[in-house]
């Protein structure tokens, strides 16, 4: 027996053991630490846990059984704003004398791999307590917790600590000091957490910047809102301007003030219910628009829509989203229902965000400015997500998302892709994942090219890395490009509608070749010209332009983007085909350029897309003049009313140079015939639509025929026409094809970034062969 005994206890396992687990992802400002303060004392275990620049550290000591139940919970329970990108495991020597489990001082000595988390929406708890008359944080504009608040903007350096945020200016209180030291409270180590006594405080100004007594700012601010009256207010990433949204008077003075002549405001308002009495909202939609992320959600609009028409004017589409602050949902309650909440700033400049600065730029603008005196380090606009295809995908990736990062495939060296000219979005590879800046926005000025410059050197230094390669457009005037070449660093340039296929293909992980479908309005080509409508092969180290659009004239180079008429002149003039009788005929100066197309001079090429949908808009006698990127485009689907003829028009292939043309002039012919026979819009459209799934699909067909390949990926910003891209991806997906379409980054140009940088790492390997246009 005692034999049996021995050989028992040498089989046992030790009745202590000491582990250590080193926890990658987002862990850092989203209760993670007091998370596992409480797990340690569920299971009795001893140790400690610690912020360090690679994410969170923690030592266990206790009974195997309860540290293997401490790891899988670590996995399965935590925070709901966690994201656990590794855990990592180690047996450690015992420690002697511990007398509990600790959090300890964070640690900054190590290489950067932890994750920011981004900005997130208000909880409902502290929502709760600014509800709460008898809560000592009763209607305090800037309640906060470990689950909600502001991140990523107010993050000067790492780790996440008070100490290097914006809030290092405010001192926390006794109150505020004890929660926040003490691991049980849900406002633990909230970095920016504070009350009336201590934390930021709201201030109203007029237009020469004078402070306006008044006991209560947010109640004062709803009474000049409800007066008719603009305000810039200051929020989580920036200024908005806002005014009643059911107020004509005011939402057109706002236009008129801001230089914005008829692309759609963004509303906000109080709740779900109160979304639900503007417009039709699907389930997924709902959850979108009530997720921590809180993104604008664009919805269908109802037929009673009881708002300023000018909001969204010839939109069916109204953008919608609810307070995500706790200032946001103070002010719906004392003011209008529903708010214009438009980024503060004059067309194609920067979001505002620093307090001198609106007063300085806004004061032509707002009549008043509701602010407060907690810095914003990195201003964010809102995000904007659709329902589109059987997902909700994003138009634009900003707060709520960034800098929140897309796994990719492989690793390998830090590589920034600096974007392109419009919704320019920086993206920095590092290692196994790809870190996307907030959206920047139209790279057209001065102060577009600091906030660029700004937020590229901020995400090397938060990530403690720097590029070994800085990738951008092929276009030599584009700032980035510019930009790009100033830095003393290697550069490469890279096709644009290569990046689209590249960043398609990183987003879902795919490896090897696929074909792609890239649509948008302009991207410059190998050829110096301007492409739009293009079949690629291939992957990020190189692609074969299989086929494109047949390239047409544009009278005037970029006036035809805005003067849409001209496209529409030139690309009948092309087609073989008089204008006479066209509404597009009728402009001014359409004899000029009429002339320009027979002499062959002051025009430019494109194979583009989005120029097509202007020209067929203009010729339909739809639109001939664009306010703003994409209006014609957008109109011509809305005119279909959500339907695609059964028979389109005609249109051919030719092989020529290499490639095949997609011959466009056989449908432009049919379609100016029609509309002289008296076809209306909603019939052009609806035959226009269908024609363009049939030549798209009949491409694919090809491409696969001659490759075998059967994966199709689609990007550019054409793919957010819902009409098209739906129809398309059924007709694709129901001939056997695996279709794939961005979800976690835009189709446009603002996901173009994460392409450039794959395709700099296949470069920094020595695979990258670019863009070629030779037989297969």
């Amino acid at each position: 027996m005692a034999d049996l005994e021995a050989r028992g206890a040498l089989s046992a396992r030790p009745k202590s053991e000491r582990r250590r687990f080193a926890v990658g992802g987002i862990v850092q400002g989203v209760g993670f630490r007091p998370f596992a303060w409480r797990l340690a004392g569920r299971f009795e275990l001893t140790g400690f846990v610690r912020n360090t620049g690679s994410g969170v550290v923690i030592e266990v000591e206790g009974e195997p059984d309860n540290l293997d139940r401490f790891e899988a919970a670590l996995r399965d329970e935590a925070p709901p704003l966690a994201r656990i990108a590794s855990l990592v495991r180690q047996e450690i020597a015992l420690v002697e004398g511990e007398p509990g489990f600790v959090i300890l001082e964070s640690s900054s000595g190590e290489s950067m791999q932890t994750l920011i988390s981004p900005d997130i929406a208000v909880c409902a708890a502290c929502l709760r307590d600014i509800a709460d008359s008898a809560n000592r944080r009763y209607r305090y504009a800037f309640t906060n917790c470990t689950d909600c608040g502001p991140r990523y903007t107010i993050v000067e350096r790492i780790p996440y600590d008070r100490p290097f945020t914006t809030m290092k200016g405010f001192s926390l209180c006794p109150e505020c000091q004890r929660e926040y030291g003490d691991p049980a409270d849900r406002r633990f180590h909230a970095q920016p957490n504070a009350c009336p006594v201590c934390g930021p405080k709201l201030e109203l100004r007029d237009v020469s910047g004078l402070r306006l007594e008044f006991d209560d700012e947010i109640l004062a601010a709803g009474e000049l809102l409800s007066g008719g009256k603009i305000l810039a207010i200051k929020g989580v990433g920036g200024f908005h301007l806002a005014v009643d949204a059911s107020n004509e008077e005011a939402v057109q003075r706002l236009r008129s003030r801001k230089g914005r002549e008829e692309k759609p405001f963004a509303v906000m308002v109080r709740d779900l219910a109160a979304a639900r009495e503007l417009c039709e909202i699907g389930a997924d939609e709902e959850v979108a628009l009530a997720s921590p992320q809180a993104p604008i959600v664009l919805l269908r609009k109802r037929a009673d829509l009881r708002l300023a028409a000018s909001i969204a004017p010839g939109n069916d589409r109204l953008g919608v989203m609810l307070p995500y602050s706790p200032l946001h949902f103070l002010l719906l309650r004392e003011g209008p229902e529903a708010l214009v909440m438009t980024s503060a700033n004059f067309s194609e400049e920067p979001l505002v965000a620093d307090n001198a600065e609106a007063l300085e730029r806004l004061a032509g603008i707002a009549d008043a400015f509701l602010m407060h005196d907690r810095p914003i380090a990195r201003r964010c606009d809102d995000s904007v997500v659709v329902q589109l295809a059987g997902a909700v995908r994003m138009i634009r990736r900003s707060r709520g998302y960034a800098p929140a990062p897309i796994r990719l495939l492989e690793s390998g060296p830090p590589v920034l892709g600096t974007g392109g000219e419009l919704k320019n979005a920086l993206c920095l590879a590092k290692g196994g994942e790809a870190f996307m800046s907030q959206h920047i926005g139209d790279m057209k000025n001065y102060e577009a090219y600091r906030h660029f410059d700004d937020v590229a050197a901020h995400m090397q230094r938060i990530f403690r890395t720097e590029a070994e390669l800085l990738v951008h457009d092929l276009h030599p005037a584009y700032m980035t490009t510019r930009w790009a070449l100033e830095q003393g660093k290697p550069t490469l340039g890279v096709q644009h509608h290569h990046a689209h296929l590249a960043s398609c293909l990183a987003e879902h992980r795919h490896s090897g070749p696929a074909i792609g479908l890239m649509l948008d309005g302009v991207g410059y080509g190998t050829d110096d010209t301007a492409w739009g409508g293009e079949v690629l092969i291939g992957d990020a180290a190189g692609a074969v332009r299989f086929a494109s659009l047949e390239p047409m004239p544009l009278p005037g180079g970029d006036a035809a983007v805005r003067q849409v008429w001209r496209t529409a002149l030139g690309w009948l003039h092309r087609s073989g085909v008089s204008p006479e009788g066209l509404e597009c005929f009728r402009q001014p100066q359409a004899a000029q350029v009429l002339e320009m197309l027979d002499k062959g001079v002051g025009t430019a090429e494109s194979s583009g897309c989005g120029r097509l949908f202007d020209a067929v808009a203009s010729v339909s006698g739809l639109r001939h003049e664009a306010h703003y990127e994409g209006q014609a485009a957008i109109e011509l689907m809305q005119a279909a009313g959500g339907r695609i003829a059964d028979a389109g028009y005609s249109f051919g292939f030719e092989r020529q140079h290499g490639r095949w043309l997609m011959l466009l002039s056989p449908m432009l012919r049919e379609i100016a015939a029609a509309v002289r026979a008296g076809a209306g819009a909603t019939e052009v459209a609806q035959r226009f639509h269908r024609t363009l799934v049939g030549m798209l699909a009949e491409a694919a067909h090809m491409a696969s025929h001659e490759t075998g390949l059967k994966t199709i990926a689609l990007s550019g910003g054409v793919f957010q026409n819902q009409l098209l891209t739906e129809a398309l991806a059924h007709n694709l997906e129901s001939n056997g094809y695996k279709v794939l379409m961005h979800e976690q980054l835009p189709t446009n140009d603002g996901g173009i970034s994460l392409g450039q940088a794959v395709i700099g790492r296949e470069f920094l390997r020595g695979r990258y062969k670019g863009i070629m246009n030779c037989e297969l």
